[in-house]
């Protein structure tokens, strides 16, 4: 049985509270056993573009017609054996390859990014952070690239603060693949400090190069550890993460 469901839409309003032309994108968020920022993500989508994601659960086989795909952060299958190394596996996972394969755009955020990870569409792998201790706290993050579909709602170079919340996420590669990422402009987000330098200290959880999230070769698959979808509103504490949001959706729409 088909697990996921449409909600209504809503509408996006204008600076005058006057009802403007909803956007008609349409997002799948994949939902594991565990997973448990899927209620985020939709709603940052929601806020962007005024509809409500599809929500697929992972034994589905096929997935419905859409324009971007979510795997959100959480605890996919309890992180037993490695982190997403079972959801990577779940029958939906082939669905959202072929559709990566087509150049439909694919995020995962935290355990989406590890289940990427996990499922060779992103390379390297998480370790568990360098403290070996679980970490829940504002960073902040540069942006490396902005000239995707993910991040153009930034500048390049720009600096901005949202959440973390993982215990692995100490991004690894080989020296190859690190260069390789380097050289084709593949890393989209370093850990840095409020002034953008990154410092030993500010790459907290001591990720390669103080990566946070990278793309892959044809920059349509966005891997991140931190939660943009978490500073969406000033009751969050921050918003630098509409941007992120909103440039996607401007973006596909």
């Amino acid at each position: 049985m088909h697990a996921y469901l449409i909600r209504p839409q809503r509408g996006v309003f204008d600076a005058h509270g006057d009802s403007a032309r909803v956007v008609q994108l349409r997002a799948a968020v994949i939902i594991f056993p565990g997973s448990n920022r899927e209620q985020d993500v939709c709603a940052a989508l929601a806020r962007a573009c005024g509809r409500e994601p599809l929500r697929v659960w992972h034994r589905d086989a096929v997935l419905p017609p859409n324009d971007l795909i979510v795997l959100p952060g959480g605890f996919a299958y309890g992180d037993y054996l490695r982190c997403g190394a079972i959801a990577a596996h779940s029958p939906i996972m082939r669905e959202v390859r072929d559709r990566a394969e087509k150049g439909i755009p694919v995020l995962g955020i935290c355990n989406g990014f590890q289940i990427l990870t996990e499922a060779g569409l992103l390379p390297g792998a998480l370790l568990p952070n360098r403290s070996l201790c679980f970490t829940c706290r504002d960073v902040h993050l540069r942006v490396e690239n902005n000239q995707t579909v993910f991040t153009c709602g930034y500048e390049a170079g720009q600096t901005i603060r949202v959440p973390v919340a993982h215990h692995d996420g100490n991004y690894s590669a080989d020296p190859e693949t690190l260069d390789r990422l380097e050289a084709r402009g593949l890393i989209a987000f370093r850990y840095c400090g409020p002034d953008g330098d990154c410092s030993e200290q500010a790459n907290f959880n001591g990720s390669a190069r103080a990566i946070a999230g990278i793309f892959n070769e044809t920059r349509t698959v966005l891997g991140l550890m931190p939660h943009p979808e978490n500073a969406t509103d000033p009751l969050l504490g921050g918003t630098d993460g509409q941007a992120f949001f909103d440039g996607l959706v401007g973006a596909l729409q």
